[in-house]
């Protein structure tokens, strides 16, 4: 636990000191809610205020747009030779490994907080009650969870610092082919089917739900499982990877 909280502490200030990761993980996905609601956001047919509507998605965006930065922080780790001192000092390969995923994960609650404080003075009201608010941050915390370890597996099976800063594009690609900006129906033929089934609609249709006061058991049962599921194929292929490598 301790060597876990000392590798949490390295990395926090890593990412302090990086102004880019600063900039894409809190400050653009804020650029982009913006530009969607005040400059193309009234081309869309949406029921109700836009920003009610673009918020939800516009959070697991930025749940995505920090994970460039924890594949680069991972991959460098490990390309670098950081590893190796961290084996003369006998830190655990879950501690590394851990630590990578509790700082983007702090990172990402750190950009989640200030998206909604915008979104909330730009007229973001959402009719969540206690009991939803609570529903979704749990599961907002899942998402993260998941996808940080995805992200993390990939960051190690990158060969280089700049092909890792790569690996993580299709999943910051994935929400905008989803519902994050308009409704999967109102898509063409083929984008609208890619954007029903694809993972991240349940999970934006969800965190939507839940803060709108009307959560949908249907897309919350199909979310977690697809949470679930990514969480444990970046695991364990995190794991394997680290294991090959370090």
């Amino acid at each position: 636990m301790s060597y876990a909280t000392t590798m949490l502490g390295r990395n926090f200030k890593h990412t302090l000191r990086n102004p880019v990761a600063v900039f894409n993980a809190v400050l653009f996905p804020i650029v982009l809610l913006l530009m969607f609601v005040y400059v193309i956001g009234g081309a869309f047919d949406i029921a109700g205020n836009y920003i009610d509507y673009a918020t939800p998605g516009m959070i697991v965006l930025t749940i995505c747009y920090g994970l460039s930065a924890t594949a680069l922080a991972v991959n460098s780790d490990m390309t670098k030779g950081i590893i190796n001192r961290f084996k003369v000092m006998d830190i655990s390969r879950s501690a590394v490994l851990s630590a990578h995923v509790a700082e983007s994960m702090l990172r990402t609650v750190i950009a989640i907080a200030a998206l909604v404080g915008v979104a909330v003075a730009m007229g973001f009201r959402p009719a969540a009650g206690p009991l939803e608010w609570l529903g979704a941050i749990g599961f907002l915390v899942l998402v993260s969870f998941a996808t940080t370890w995805l992200t993390v597996a990939l960051g190690l099976f990158a060969k280089t610092p700049e092909s890792a800063g790569m690996v993580s594009v299709p999943l910051i690609m994935l929400p905008f082919l989803s519902s994050a900006i308009v409704p999967a129906q109102t898509m063409g033929p083929g984008v609208r089917q890619f954007a029903e089934y694809q993972p991240f609609t349940p999970i934006i249709e969800t965190v939507r739900g839940l803060l709108a006061g009307e959560p949908s058991a249907d897309s919350a049962i199909v979310a977690v499982i697809w949470c679930v599921g990514i969480a444990l194929v970046g695991y364990v292929w995190s794991l394997s990877t680290f294991k090959k490598r370090a």
